[in-house]
């Protein structure tokens, strides 16, 4: 995998922990609220929903890093590219349907740079 490519699923994947944190642990705080638009009621309402948003968010950064950690370990072994490829397209698939249905920020805060990481993989 070129440097290039790994540098970007390296930051979607950091990218992925960022949106954890803010999900899981700071969505009823003040820089919580702020980052999403919420009232005090409304984070308080659906704090547990936004924890499993997070956890799921997560959840795709690991996959990003196991998959990284492969194609580290043995660059001839075509697994690493083929986890990553499949976390980047759930990132986008995610990215998409929350630009849909949730907000259309989201198209550039996680699909784009996830279709952005997925073609430089697919490139490699």
């Amino acid at each position: 995998m070129t440097t290039a490519a790994t540098v970007a699923v390296v930051l979607v994947a950091l990218l992925h922990l960022y949106f954890l944190v803010l999900e899981m642990f700071l969505w009823d705080k003040p820089f919580g609220r702020r980052t999403f638009g919420l009232t005090p009621e409304f984070a308080t309402a659906s704090k547990g929903l936004a924890a499993n948003q997070g956890l799921y968010n997560g959840f795709l950064a690991a996959g990003l890093l196991w998959g990284v950690s492969r194609s580290a370990a043995n660059p001839a072994n075509p697994d690493g590219p083929a986890i990553e490829v499949f976390f980047l397209a759930c990132v986008v698939v995610a990215g998409v349907f929350g630009a849909l249905t949730a907000s259309r920020k989201i198209l550039w805060v996680q699909a784009l740079p996830g279709a952005v990481a997925l073609a430089l993989v697919l490139l490699s």
